[in-house]
Parts: structure tokens; sequence; C-alpha cells
């Protein structure tokens, strides 16, 4: 059932994450409330790096995509553990940088930058500024002269691979807002315009192909093409690129029937292909960056939720109500994302119907999930979703004047509060 190995089941027939028991830890903080599991997030970021060193001795780095989720104690555990993160907004920046991340160490993304955050990041020293298109590439290339300074960039690129997942979570194919095009040379004319222009130095190509993909191809595909551009390029101007960033995408568990494969396999084989690639086309391989971000936080974190009451339509469907919705996890709402929702407080006990999971928002459309077999559950129960820790508090919103829940991080049979609740002062902080 599992989806984490932070998750247990102890004598009381309680769900635990990080050693603690989740009716405890809403008797103590409330619900809604997001709860990581800190073991888990520190084991993926290590079975990453540990991948990348077996396996692409070459050089790389493990770049945590901050979209995914991002909060100052995240940004201190991934530094901790030796990694870098992309951030794709000055306020992720900002974030980062109020954690003492090393701006060097980040990879700062966005199809629309502004010129007023690409100060902000020339002025941090961000390592690599990704650009997405040629505006922006001009944008950037007279804030740099303003400011006296260079920007160390990568290209991003669409290298016109449909990862097949789904359609709001693909972004490497053609039909993209993201990047420049390599099927109609767009992007090796931006390339060339990035090599003469001034404040600009290009270091290397980027690519993201989409979100939640289980197969090892696409990756392998996106490898290969972006090698083989590289090659181009040298071919066409002379310039050696030596850096590529293949961006994240990988999937992990949200049921049962969904099946990952260990990151290692993903990084043996597109290290493989890679390696057969460059000897090929005659190419040093290139220092690589990958972003995983959801296969980091997700499995990490559950949300806990108190049931408020059973709604029961004979021969229609029964719906159990729950204090949080689509404020707090708005995916099932906006792409029927799947999840597993569980009786956190009554494990052992068999289901005996399906429910849908309403949310408290004032939408009809505010399901948590449908379909859940779940125990007799009454008013006052608990219920937890299962691998929320990505996409959801990055995704949350103060719809209905919620206030957005609390973040604890649990480990080793103790928790902590990494995020605050809000308030309802805080609703009105804004206000006038």
């Amino acid at each position: 059932m599992f989806l984490s190995k932070g998750l247990t089941i102890n004598d009381r027939g309680h769900l635990t994450i990080g050693g603690c028991d989740t009716v405890e830890l809403a008797a103590a903080y409330g619900t809604p409330l997001y709860v990581m599991d800190e073991d888990s997030i520190r084991e993926a970021l290590r079975e990453y790096v540990r991948s990348m060193n077996e396996h692409y001795p070459q050089g790389g780095r493990i770049a945590y995509a901050s979209k995914a989720c991002s909060f100052l104690e995240m940004y201190r555990i991934v530094n901790e553990e030796g990694c870098g993160a992309d951030v794709a907004s000055a306020g992720e920046l900002y974030t980062a940088l109020q954690a003492g991340f090393p701006a060097d160490k980040l990879y700062f993304h966005g199809n629309n930058k502004p010129a007023g955050e690409l100060c902000m990041a020339l002025e941090a020293g961000v390592g690599r500024i990704v650009v997405d298109n040629l505006p922006e590439l001009h944008r950037l290339s007279a804030v740099a002269k303003e400011l006296g300074r260079t920007a160390e960039i990568l290209l991003r690129v669409t290298p016109g691979i449909d990862a097949h997942t789904h359609s709001f979570i693909r972004t490497g194919q053609i039909d993209s807002k993201f990047g420049l095009t390599m099927e109609n040379g767009d992007a090796l004319e931006a390339v060339k315009e990035a090599l003469v222009l001034e404040g600009i130095v290009i270091k290397g190509v980027h690519c993201h192909i989409g979100s939640q993909i289980f197969d090892a191809d696409p990756f392998i595909h996106a490898a290969e093409v972006l090698l083989q551009f590289l090659a181009e390029i040298r071919r066409e101007t002379g310039a050696a690129l030596t850096e590529m960033n293949l961006g994240g995408g990988f999937g992990i568990a949200y049921t049962g029937g969904d099946k990952p494969r260990p990151y290692s396999e993903y990084m043996a084989m597109v290290s493989g292909a890679l390696k057969k690639k460059a000897e090929e086309l005659d190419f040093p391989l290139p220092f690589i960056v990958l972003e995983p971000g959801r296969s980091i936080a997700a499995p990490a974190g559950i949300t806990l939720y108190t049931v408020g009451g059973v709604k029961e339509i004979p021969g229609v469907r029964t719906y159990v109500s729950v204090d949080g919705g689509m404020a707090d996890n708005p995916r099932y709402a906006l792409y029927q994302a799947e999840y597993t929702v569980v009786a956190a407080g009554r494990m052992n006990e068999p289901a005996v119907r399906n429910a849908a999971i309403a949310g408290r928002c004032c939408e009809s459309g505010d399901m948590i999930q449908e379909n859940v077999p779940l125990p007799a559950v009454d008013s006052g129960d608990l219920l937890a979703v299962l691998a929320t820790g990505a996409y959801n508090y990055s995704m949350s919103s103060n719809y209905n004047r919620l206030p957005r829940p609390a973040v604890v991080m649990a480990k080793d049979g103790k928790s902590r509060v990494v995020v605050r609740g809000e308030t309802y002062d805080d609703l009105i902080r804004n206000d006038i």
C-alpha cells in the first residue's frame, strides 16, 4: 500500500510518518496539515547523487526543482546534501538566497523573466540563467551591460519529444510555450546570436520534456538529441559548449498501479546512451545537470484532513467531506490527478464503501479524489492523502479566503513546524 519508506502503521492502528503518529500530529497542529518526512527527502537526494557519481563520473549535478515545493528549510536540506537548485521566479530565488543557498549553484528558469528579475539574478551571482527565447536573450544582454556583469547562460530548446504524459505537463514537444524550437532552426540561430552578444557567455543547452514520466526512452532520446545539437553547434560555429541540462520529470508512485523505475536505472541508461553517442560524434562528454523535484518531494509528504461529515446518496455515491480541498491541493480539480487516500486513525480496518472525498470550497468540482475505498469513517475521523509533498503546498491558494495550512517536518519520531500556518490576519495583511 505504502508509497514511501517513511510511512508505517503503529500498534494503535495509526498511520505514522517519520516515526510520528499522524493522529497525534493532527491533535497537536490541527488540520489541514502538510507533513513531510525529512529522511525520505534526504535519501532521495542522496540516491540521485550516488547514481550520478556511479554512472557519470565525467561530471554532473543534481539541481532540485523548486517549483515542486519550496520553503527555507527545504533549501537548507538540499544544500546540506550537496545539490543545486533550479528556481523559476524571483520569489523562489529570494527564498533560496534567504536560506543561505549558494547562488552559484542556482539555475534561473522561466519563459518570461522581467528585466527586474534578471537584474536580481545577476546581482546575486546566480550560476546559470536559462534563457527561453530571443527577446529574453536581448533583455538579459542589456541588463548585463548596464550592470557591468557577465551572464553565464544555458539556452532552453524544445527537442520535439512527446513524453506521453498529461497534455498540461508536456513541455518538450514543438507546440510548447517553453524554449527555442530546434526543428525550424530557431535554436541554432539563438546560439549564434548568444555567441556574439555583449554581456553573454553561453555555456550549454537545456531541455525539459515533461513530468511524471515512467519510461526511460524519452530521457535517453532527449540526451541524444541535445548531444547531437551540441555537435551541430560546434560544426556550424566552432564553439564547443560544455554543459547539458536534461531537466527532470521522473515519475513517482501516487497509487499502487504506478511503477516508477529506480533513479539509478534512469541514470545508467542515460549515461550509457550519452557515452555511445559522444563516441559516435567524436564529441567530449558534457557536464550534465538533472532537475528532479517531484520525485524528491512528493513521496516524502502527506496531507492530513479531518472528516466533517458523510453524505450518502443511495444508488449514486457517498461523499466524505473534509476540512481542506482545492485550496490546498488543486491538482485533482485541475487534471484529475490520482492519489491514494487512507483513514489515518483506522489503518487496520477493512474498507466497507467507496467514497468521493469532497473539499470545503464553494465549487462543485472541489474534490480530492473519487472512488476511494474506506472503512466506515464519520465526523472527526482523520484522512491522509499520500504523496502530496510536491505541487500541493507550492500550488496552494487562499481561495474562499482559506488560510494556507502549516508544513511540519517529521524525523525520528519528532516533529517541528517549518512553515507556520496562515492566520486570518495574514489574509488581510496587504489589504488597504
